[in-house]
């Protein structure tokens, strides 16, 4: 056992602890964050306001220290086993292999248990979204428009944060096979009020862009708010669609209030 390899393990725990400790400090700024959009959701909706993107990163910084303290775990463990004295053939293998496994486990779990209450409340929304109809952004990031349809939850994978949803009625250009399956990000979803809660729906004011669905299909399309006569949330809201052009004009549609949701940053139609 050489003195080198000591101060390797020694500085490499150092390391090791650092990056513990920068992951209690993200975890703190996002717990900060969590609850001041909790207490003023209205903030995102102010121009200018960065919340959402600052939460993005911080986020980021989570999963980066959480895959770097996972690889230096990794590197220990290689490191402690080159100065351990051998056992008798082939248990060492098995061993670690055991260990292996059970380091995997303790990870994955370790990894939710650090999850601050608001974000495991998340995750709980999700999965509870099961056989819930939803709406759903299919097409990739990079794709030159986004297209959002009304799909039915059918899993929520906690640990991967994806959902497995189904369109249950595809358009006339889809494929003639009927319903398609697809598995989407969570970022890929908003659900949508429930018909028989109205305390879960926004109240979106004339003038206000939002995401609907068009009547008659089960796409979503941006709109406008324009009628202000609603006196109660379970009211229809009146709606002029883009590129809905009649006549050199937009004609109004009327849309229940539990298929209309806020339209997402950067939507392109």
């Amino acid at each position: 056992m050489s003195s080198p390899d000591i101060a390797s393990i020694l500085e490499n725990s150092k390391e090791l602890d650092r990056l513990r400790k920068d992951q209690e400090d993200v975890l703190l700024e996002i717990n900060k964050l969590h609850k001041k959009l909790q207490t003023t959701p209205e903030l995102v909706e102010k121009p200018g306001d960065n919340s959402l993107a600052k939460l993005k990163l911080l986020y980021t910084q989570a999963k980066d220290l959480s895959d770097a303290e996972a690889n230096l775990s990794t590197m220990l463990i290689s490191q402690l086993d080159t100065l351990l004295p051998p056992g008798p053939q082939g248990q060492p293998r098995r061993r670690l292999e055991g260990n292996e496994q059970k380091r995997k486990r303790v990870k994955t779990e370790s990894d939710i248990s650090r999850l601050t209450p608001s974000m495991r409340n998340q995750l709980e929304a999700c999965a509870s979204l099961k056989g819930e109809q939803v709406a759903a952004r299919v097409t990739p990031r990079n794709a030159d428009k986004d297209e959002w349809f009304v799909v039915k939850v059918i899993h929520f994978d906690k640990e991967l944060k994806e959902f497995e949803v189904l369109d249950e009625e595809p358009g006339d250009d889809e494929d003639s096979s009927g319903q398609r399956q697809y598995k989407l990000p969570m970022g890929n979803i908003i659900p949508f009020p429930k018909n028989n809660d109205p305390s879960s729906a926004q109240d979106f004011p004339p003038g206000k862009h939002v995401l609907a669905v068009y009547p008659g299909t089960t796409a979503l399309y941006k709109a406008t708010v324009v009628h202000g006569h609603r006196r109660r949330k379970t009211d229809d809201y009146v709606l002029e669609f883009d590129d809905d052009e009649e006549d050199g004009s937009l004609p109004q549609r009327t849309v229940p209030f539990h298929k209309v949701v806020p339209l997402p940053e950067g939507h392109r139609q």
